[in-house]
């Protein structure tokens, strides 16, 4: 799948994706940050991963094409080193209430929060 349409609602702090066979995803700053699928945050291997607290505020500061085929998003805690390649973020927009509900259960099972470290 490729995009066809990418806009960053700064207000909302959701980025929306159009893609070419008609499907269209809002993802929040957030959602984003905590699946980046980075090193820092999947680790090198299952099993590996990062459980990402306190991340309810991350905002989105800039929006990076990488080449013809990802996006590499840089967000207010610091954090740029995700490629987000188009596939991700189509898999990422399917499967985002699941995504986020597994997201919530694990921070449940942390005693963690989203809203702070």
């Amino acid at each position: 799948m490729l995009p066809i349409d990418l806009t960053l609602h700064e207000a909302t702090q959701r980025l929306e994706i159009a893609f070419d066979d008609g499907q269209r995803y809002m993802l929040s700053a957030e959602f984003l940050r905590v699946h980046s699928p980075s090193a820092e945050v999947q680790g090198h291997g299952p099993g590996q991963e990062t459980l990402q607290v306190g991340k309810a505020g991350v905002r989105i500061t800039a929006l990076e094409p990488v080449g013809h085929y990802a996006l590499r998003p840089s967000f207010s805690d610091g954090h740029d080193t995700g490629l987000f390649s188009w596939d991700y973020l189509y898999r990422l927009g399917r499967d985002q209430q699941r995504l986020w509900a597994e997201y919530e259960d694990k921070l449940r099972a942390a005693g963690a929060s989203r809203h702070t470290v």
